[in-house]
């Protein structure tokens, strides 16, 4: 059982399993089915829905996002910047929605809801995309981790579940009893499958875009529904049969096959490549210094 037992905020140190994993190529394949459990939640689709770029600018949008996130795992002291920096970028945003209820961005539990499909998101991609999947007490671990990240993330200790055991039980408890099918998520969705054309692409373009942009929106769709929770594709009425299931596995053993082949420049996103590149030379240099001759 893991417990949470600090409050401090401090960087993600290297050797963690979030600093081993979260750089790899693999990392967008379940930030989809994250994102939509994050705006099926009434607070989040509602301030998304009305302020993210998602629609419009896709591509853009998960640009920054992912580099947030390598931020938040490599960046060291600059992680807890980044994280003061979404703070104070999510502070005027807030939404009311069709029955009249105001939603804000920093309310403390539909903020705490984004930092917890994290768990889920990784365990998801180690059992479909990964060559093992984590056993019980790697997940255990693996969650203490994620705990520190939301600490650092501005996360109420209140909002943080204390163990391993609590985050499953409070996580099914919010799917089952929260999460509804939002309208954002349904856009989500479709911007997944037809991803729009960058703003700056010229017009005569946009055809050539739509061709290019068809076999992987199709797949991120088809990955985005296959790695969400069964209960949440149930809420949404997607859906999902024992044969998209047989590809999916299919295409994760694929996956875990090809990805540790790679060399590491190709199999970490490039802020995650140079945090390890600069770790290892900080370690040389320490053996040299211990070598040097006194």
């Amino acid at each position: 059982m893991t417990a949470l037992t600090r409050t401090e905020r401090r960087p993600i140190e290297p050797g963690t399993r979030l600093w081993e994993e979260t750089g790899l190529v693999t990392f967008s394949l379940t930030t989809g089915s994250a994102f939509a459990l994050q705006v099926m939640h009434p607070a989040v689709g509602a301030v998304v829905g009305e302020h993210s770029v998602f629609r419009t600018d896709a591509i853009g949008r998960a640009r920054r996002s992912v580099a947030s996130v390598m931020t938040w795992i490599y960046g060291g002291e600059a992680a807890l910047e980044e994280a003061d920096r979404l703070r104070a970028l999510h502070v005027p945003l807030r939404s009311t929605d069709a029955e009249g209820v105001t939603h804000t961005a920093l309310a403390s539990g539909p903020w705490a809801w984004i930092l917890l499909t994290a768990p889920y998101a990784y365990l998801t991609a180690a059992r479909y995309f990964s060559r093992r999947p984590m056993e019980h007490d790697e997940a255990a671990a693996f969650y203490g981790e994620v705990q520190q990240l939301m600490l650092n993330l501005h996360v109420a200790p209140k909002e943080i579940p204390p163990s391993y055991e609590d985050y499953l039980a409070l996580f099914d408890d919010v799917i089952e009893h929260t999460l509804v099918a939002h309208p954002t998520a349904y856009e989500f969705l479709e911007a997944s499958r037809r991803v729009p054309p960058p703003p700056a692409l010229p017009a005569a373009l946009r055809p050539l875009w739509r061709v290019l942009a068809d076999v992987p929106g199709r797949l991120q769709y088809f990955v985005t529904v296959g790695t969400l929770p069964p209960r949440a594709r149930e809420i949404l009425g997607l859906p999902w049969s024992d044969r998209d299931e047989r590809r999916l596995r299919l295409f994760g053993r694929l996956v875990a096959w090809l990805v540790p082949l790679l060399p590491e420049r190709l199999r970490y996103l490039p802020i995650a490549y140079e945090a390890r590149r600069v770790e290892r030379a900080k370690a040389a240099l320490a053996r040299a210094l211990a070598r040097r001759p006194t």
